[in-house]
């Protein structure tokens, strides 16, 4: 396993949107996960939007050969960590983005986003953006 997908690659993903589609399909041969946290947030997205047993299908086949990561005692210990460090420099982000985070470093993942306006404020943190993508 090599990469994290954030939730914005998943939902782009859902929805048929190149480039998520082109490259999570390049990049699943080499291994890539979700964390629990995008897994509540895609099915929030798919409960809540349009067409939800069209997504849930979509879903469910996007994620077989895809592992989800949960929260562990070492991956809340990353999450706090990080989040002290980023509360003494003034610069919190959304908690499910730092559980998101503190799941990557754990795990030694890189993490596929393009939301480097939070991201970016983690040192630790490997990141890839899609050079294709629009940043959102």
């Amino acid at each position: 396993m090599t990469y994290l997908i954030d939730s914005d690659y998943i939902a782009d993903y859902l929805k048929g949107k190149s480039p998520a589609t082109t490259l999570l399909k390049t990049l699943f041969p080499k291994g890539i996960a979700i964390s629990i946290v995008t897994f509540a947030e895609i099915y929030e997205g798919i409960y809540y939007g349009h067409d939800p047993e069209r997504y849930k299908e979509v879903f469910r086949h996007f994620l077989k050969g895809v592992r989800v990561l949960g929260i562990n005692q070492e991956t809340a210990k990353q999450f706090a960590l990080i989040r002290g460090e980023l509360r003494k420099k003034g610069q919190l982000i959304p908690q499910p983005d730092l559980f998101i985070a503190a799941t990557a470093i754990h795990h030694n993942l890189t993490l596929v986003t393009r939301n480097l306006k939070d991201y970016t404020r983690i040192p630790q943190l490997r990141y890839y953006q899609d050079p294709e993508a629009s940043p959102s």
